[in-house]
């Protein structure tokens, strides 16, 4: 019957996508990196125009601030962030990518889009739009704090 349980699918292909991130070259090559990193370094060179802080990835990722403080100490200690102090604010520090993940960024985005490439093989734009809409539904009903 788990065919049919949402969540127990859900952790499935999460499970798939986290093996399938292990094998790609970028990921190969660096014994420091994830996919959870790999998200990151996109998400920071994405937005290399602002200043991103520690709340911005417990916002963008959903994820408790626990662990991004985890992932991001050890994103410190591999050499792919640091963590640069605000004038003004002694307590707040942006973010940053290293040269050494900045030159990573290109080989990531693009393991990253080949794989949502072979996840989105033989799936219609319609058939995209109804997953991503029903992800959405199942997002929001998770958010609801009135349960």
């Amino acid at each position: 019957m788990k065919e049919n349980e949402i969540g127990f699918q859900l952790r499935t292909v999460s499970n798939l996508i986290r093996r399938n991130f292990e094998k790609l070259s970028s990921f190969k090559k660096s014994q420091c990196l994830t996919g959870a990193h790999g998200w990151v370094i996109g998400y920071l060179y994405d937005n290399r125009h602002r200043d991103v802080y520690q709340r911005d990835f417990e916002a963008e990722f959903q994820i408790r601030r626990s662990t991004i403080t985890n992932m991001l100490k050890l994103m410190e200690k591999n050499g792919l962030i640091l963590r640069v102090g605000v004038e003004g604010d002694a307590r707040l520090k942006k973010i940053v990518l290293t040269k050494k993940a900045v030159e990573m960024q290109a080989e990531i985005s693009n393991d990253i889009f080949a794989l949502e490439q072979k996840m989105a093989k033989g799936i219609t734009e319609k058939e995209k739009e109804v997953f991503f809409r029903t992800l959405k539904k199942i997002k929001a009903n998770l958010e609801d704090t009135n349960d």
